[in-house]
């Protein structure tokens, strides 16, 4: 099976990584890529939001499966311009995208399957923002309904903080705050028949304690030794099959991945957010776990034959990734640094841990920055406490100048495994 992927960051790196490891897949590729994925696909400049563009790529390469991994390609249509090629593609339509590209479709979405998410309102100028904010009260979630990589998010106690975020964007929801832990759960799914991977959480603020500004995510980890048995099942039942047969009942159906962001509340099981797309960084961990070859499940989605496919097998290992990141991130980072210790990473800690590039590209003989997240530093291990040792002794072999990473990720989950 020749498979391209399009995309650049981690998220991409995990899926080719374990694409390369799968015997069925005779020829990878990668557009554009990066300096890690450049090791296991053969890389191609292509522009990922140009649907035709990535279709005639996809031809010429003679592709049977194109995974499209970044969440603006898909909202872009890049999945219908290959379909109307005739070639396999993971990812949903541009219309099916829309459970991500905006929040308020994604709610009614919610409403119209009977989905557990939380109170809100849709606000379009600052007098309705202030009378939602008002009528929620702290802590004070507002978020941007359109794309925003992640950090379009604000969660504060600060009213004029809140205000604020809400004028920047020409459309927001304002939500109820939930209470409890959040819990990442992917499913794959081919429109009809929905198969859910293995939870995972991720860290999305900047610094130690969940402190700090929102980023794209500086960590995470799976299994969760602390979640109910009985989540996968549960969240299968009341949150993933529903949404997927409402969007198919819509005219609209939804196949590729289907992320629910859920917060497991004192009042039960709430979503926070719909993605389109593999999330990142909880995809370095789950598929870290997964030991069910990646190709033939992703292209059972695609053809409408995951009903088909026997059940997913998961190692028992636990795996934690680690980010590291550019000075200044989430602000404007800084960019063109030297990475080094990556070649020490591969010779010492292998297969153990291992390194997945999000901002890098090739200066040479160097690698240097060239995004905010950099690196998703990967490990496994017995336990989630063996696991994160192993990525930080990574970790500490890493240079790059300016860099910042969380020194936490996993260690309450560990500590109390």
């Amino acid at each position: 099976m020749k498979v391209l992927v399009i995309g650049n960051g981690a998220r991409e790196h995990a899926l080719c990584r374990s694409l390369s490891l799968d015997p069925d897949v005779t020829a990878l590729h990668c557009a554009p890529g990066n300096a890690g994925i450049a090791e296991v696909a053969e890389l191609h400049q292509v522009d990922a939001l140009d649907g035709g563009a990535v279709a005639s790529l996809a031809l010429e390469l003679g592709a049977d499966l194109v995974v499209v991994g970044p969440e603006a390609p898909l909202v872009a249509g890049v999945a219908d311009a290959v379909r109307e090629a005739g070639i396999p593609v993971f990812g949903p339509s541009g219309a099916a995208a829309q459970i991500e590209g905006s929040k308020a479709f994604a709610k009614d979405v919610m409403a119209g399957a009977g989905v557990p998410t939380a109170r809100s309102y849709v606000c379009t100028n600052a007098e309705e923002a202030a009378e939602a904010l008002d009528a929620f009260g702290a802590p004070y979630v507002v978020k941007d309904d359109g794309l925003a990589a992640g950090k379009g998010v604000v969660v504060t106690d600060d009213l004029d903080a809140a205000k604020a975020h809400a004028a920047a964007c020409d459309r927001v929801v304002i939500e109820e705050f939930l209470d409890g832990p959040e819990v990442s759960l992917f499913a794959i799914t081919d429109g009809e028949t929905v198969l859910p991977l293995q939870p995972a959480q991720d860290f999305k603020r900047a610094l130690d304690g969940d402190e700090g500004p929102n980023t794209g995510g500086m960590g995470a980890y799976s299994p969760l030794p602390w979640a109910d048995p009985k989540l996968v099942d549960e969240v299968l039942e009341t949150v993933l099959q529903p949404t997927v047969d409402e969007m198919r009942r819509r005219g609209t159906p939804f196949s590729g991945l289907l992320y629910a962001g859920l917060a497991i509340t004192s009042r039960g099981v709430r979503v926070i957010e719909f993605n389109a797309r593999f999330g990142d960084p909880e995809t370095q961990v789950v598929l870290a776990r997964l030991q069910t070859p990646l190709a033939g499940v992703l292209l059972a989605a695609a053809n409408g034959t995951l009903a088909d496919l026997p059940s997913l097998r998961w190692r028992d290992d636990a795996a934690v990734t680690v980010v590291v990141a550019s000075h200044n991130y989430p602000d404007t980072p800084r960019t063109g640094d030297p990475i080094t210790g990556l070649d020490e990473i591969a010779a010492e800690d292998a297969p153990h841990a291992y390194v997945l590039h999000a901002g890098t590209k090739r200066a040479g003989d160097d690698v240097v920055s060239a995004g905010g997240r950099v690196l998703s530093v990967t490990a496994t291990g017995a336990d989630l406490t063996q696991a994160r040792e192993r990525a930080y002794a990574a970790v500490a072999r890493i240079g790059l100048d300016g860099s910042q990473h969380r020194t936490d990720i996993a260690a309450k989950a560990a500590a109390e495994a």
